[in-house]
């Protein structure tokens, strides 16, 4: 049976998994990072020693994870990554507050822009959408919820999608149902 190869589809879905890992991998690591700015060891730093067990959770690598502790304590060469926060509305009015880890603002405002405006959301002014959220126990709580449609709730499925795939973007909230 030519074309049939049990290699090639083994080795395709080798490939999807390991796409999958190496994003996660890679949000970890910006997380681990901008933890250990706070300082270094684990052991003085819960939110360092929060970040390194999830990332053992998941199999992350040791060495992904030392190299991370030492980008973001500032024992590595290398760019500084800061957290950033971008407020956006999509085309059924659904208020969205993404936040990010990135090591240069210009290039992830520009791809999470980009993004939005494929599926016609919009990129809001900062402190246009916070007055729907309240912030509790770490997260972004919705003050009131809005109810969708089953396709503008199926397009901000596929938003969200798109946004949860950029490395950069960490947690995305909204008040959708």
């Amino acid at each position: 049976m030519s074309g049939h190869s049990k290699w090639s589809q083994i080795k395709h879905q080798k490939g999807v998994t390991d796409a999958k890992k190496s994003q996660m991998f890679s949000k970890l690591a910006k997380v681990i990072s901008v933890a250990a700015r706070k300082g270094g060891d684990p052991a003085t730093n819960a939110e360092l020693r929060a970040a390194i067990e999830k990332a053992k959770s998941i199999n992350m690598p040791l060495d992904n994870i030392e190299r991370a502790i030492k980008k973001g304590s500032g024992k590595a060469e290398g760019s500084q990554l800061e957290n950033v926060r971008y407020e956006a509305y999509d085309p059924a009015g659904v208020a969205m507050i993404i936040e990010a880890i990135t090591d240069s603002k210009n290039r992830s405002l520009a791809e999470i822009r980009h993004i939005l405006s494929e599926h016609g959301a919009k990129l809001s002014e900062p402190g246009s959408v916070l007055w729907a959220f309240e912030y509790k126990n770490g997260k972004w709580e919705p003050k009131n919820t809005l109810e969708l449609s089953e396709t503008d709730a199926q397009s901000l499925d596929k938003l969200l999608e798109a946004l949860d795939e950029h490395d950069d973007v960490q947690e995305i909230y909204t008040n959708a149902l």
